[in-house]
């Protein structure tokens, strides 16, 4: 059989239906992991809780039959560990969901939230309002200043990278770690002036942290995260479109410079709502993508949402190992996550570099 002069030399694509099959296997399997870490984290800690008391006490609050466990055991579960297991949630599912859309947008897979200023926006606004005793707001002085300052750095980094109408994606990212380096200098300069009170809240709130988790907090973050969640997949096949190139994109009718816009501003919603309430917790916006676009291919319509359950997961069981492992001490957050994604990260610069045979 003659094989025709054009289609020479080409490979066929991969059937785009084993790919279908394996994202949705996948978000079956990150389903069943949440619902079963859920009870599993609401249970382990100082007061152990046995599981069959964790689903009892959640049945008997739904009015679905069930019994409430002892007093303690109820004030555990409820003030405690569940405030703690939703932020868990949310704060990792925000991180997750922005790193897939950062890594989208910028097409670098090496890209994370932190590149554009927000984190360090956060942190400044935040060591800022600790470092001068501001508490006109009470205990939500803090994540308000870090999340306005996230967001009005990000709008500032924005700004200061456009040029002729256009954003560039290389000058995105230089203004963003210049940014970062100001935002650096800034929290330095505060923690020179602050008190040691001050500057020991300054430093476990830098390592990032659920242990002040609270039903309020999570109200909070709650609005943003869904915000930001609800909107992200609508831009899923722009993100498949601009994979393809900026010229490409447009030719096939996409607003690349509006979409780049709207998606900076979902990406500094969903990093400013977690840093405001968590600290700063690094990697997991670059990890989770990752891990998700080895198993199930770079399509944005399963690794935007994807990215979102497999942080939840991921930050759920960081926190649960976090305070479990140094029992009763716990180990700050942010330090577990970046001892789990530093070596992840120089292993993904490894095999990036040897796959394009270096980066000259």
């Amino acid at each position: 059989m003659t094989v025709p002069a054009e289609t020479a030399g080409r490979t066929a694509p991969p059937p785009a239906r084993p790919r279908r099959t394996r994202a949705w296997l996948l978000t079956a399997g990150l389903l069943l992991a949440l619902l079963a870490l859920v009870p599993v984290a609401a249970g382990l800690g100082a007061y152990p809780v046995p599981a069959a008391d964790v689903l009892g006490s959640v049945l008997h609050r739904a009015h679905l039959g069930g019994a409430a466990p002892d007093r303690v055991a109820e004030s555990v579960l409820w003030n405690v560990r569940f405030p703690r297991i939703a932020l868990a949630l949310l704060v990792g599912a925000s991180l997750g969901c922005a790193g897939a859309l950062m890594q989208g947008v910028f097409g670098n897979p090496l890209a994370e939230p932190g590149v554009i200023g927000v984190s360090s926006g956060a942190a400044v606004g935040a060591v800022g309002a600790i470092a001068f005793g501001l508490d006109f707001l009470g205990m939500w002085t803090v994540p308000v200043f870090a999340f306005a300052a996230g967001l009005g750095t990000v709008l500032l980094v924005y700004v200061l990278s456009r040029s002729d109408g256009r954003t560039e994606v290389v000058t995105l990212i230089l203004t963003g770690i210049a940014v970062n380096a100001f935002g650096g200098a800034l929290i330095g300069l505060f923690l020179f002036f602050a008190d040691t009170a001050a500057v020991n809240q300054i430093t476990f709130w830098q390592l990032g942290s659920l242990a002040q988790a609270t039903w309020p907090k999570v109200l909070a973050v709650l609005p943003c995260a869904a915000l930001g969640l609800g909107i992200a997949p609508l831009y899923a096949r722009r993100l498949d479109l601009l994979a393809l190139g900026e010229g490409p994109a447009r030719h096939l009718g996409v607003d690349v410079e509006r979409l780049r816009l709207a998606l900076v501003l979902v990406i500094a919603l969903l990093t400013a709502a977690a840093v405001s309430v968590a600290g700063v917790i690094g990697f997991t916006g670059l990890v989770v993508p990752h891990l998700l676009r080895m198993a199930a291919g770079p399509g944005h319509r399963f690794l935007v949402p994807g990215s979102a359950l497999l942080g939840a997961l991921v930050l759920l069981a960081a926190d649960l190992a976090s305070r479990t492992l140094a029992a009763p001490a716990e180990l700050p957050l942010g330090v577990l996550t970046a001892l789990l994604g530093s070596p992840f990260f120089f292993w993904l610069l490894r095999r990036t570099r040897r796959r394009q045979g270096g980066w000259a």
